[in-house]
């Protein structure tokens, strides 16, 4: 199964070149480049783990590129994605972001969870995914 968040996520990955063309595109519009990781892919897992701080006043795609690649030789097993947040008072959000590195092996998907809520009348359903029965950092 692959997962699928963020833009470009139902194209093929992108190569080295294509992604710092990405980064190049972040800069250019003056938002600042993010990068960060995870083993928990889940959708509903809004917070990664940041690689570092938030690159603002960026001018070479080089430097977020060159951390881009140390991020991927330290956890190759894990998902990595690159943001662009644009830091403009009447924005101050998330522009774009994109999964740049993904495991070797195939995500094992997600099920269904069911859970009794509240006196017992309501049920609530959830996805959780499968990677998660194993300790952070065996996964893939």
């Amino acid at each position: 199964m692959r997962i699928h968040q963020g833009t470009f996520s139902f194209l093929p990955d992108l190569t080295d070149e294509q992604i710092e063309k990405q980064i190049r595109y972040i800069i250019q519009n003056g938002w600042a480049v993010s990068i960060e990781y995870t083993d928990d892919p889940n959708p509903y897992n809004i917070y990664w783990n940041m690689w570092g701080l938030p690159m603002f006043d960026l001018e070479d795609p080089a430097a977020a590129m060159y951390e881009f690649k140390k991020c991927r030789e330290a956890f190759p097993k894990h998902y990595i994605k690159i943001n662009g947040y644009d830091p403009s008072p009447m924005w101050q959000a998330q522009r774009v972001s994109f999964i740049a590195h993904r495991p070797t092996q195939d995500d094992p998907g997600f099920r269904l969870k069911r859970m009794v809520w509240s006196d017992g009348r309501v049920q609530k359903y959830g996805l959780e995914p499968y990677v998660t029965d194993k300790p952070s950092g065996e996964r893939y």
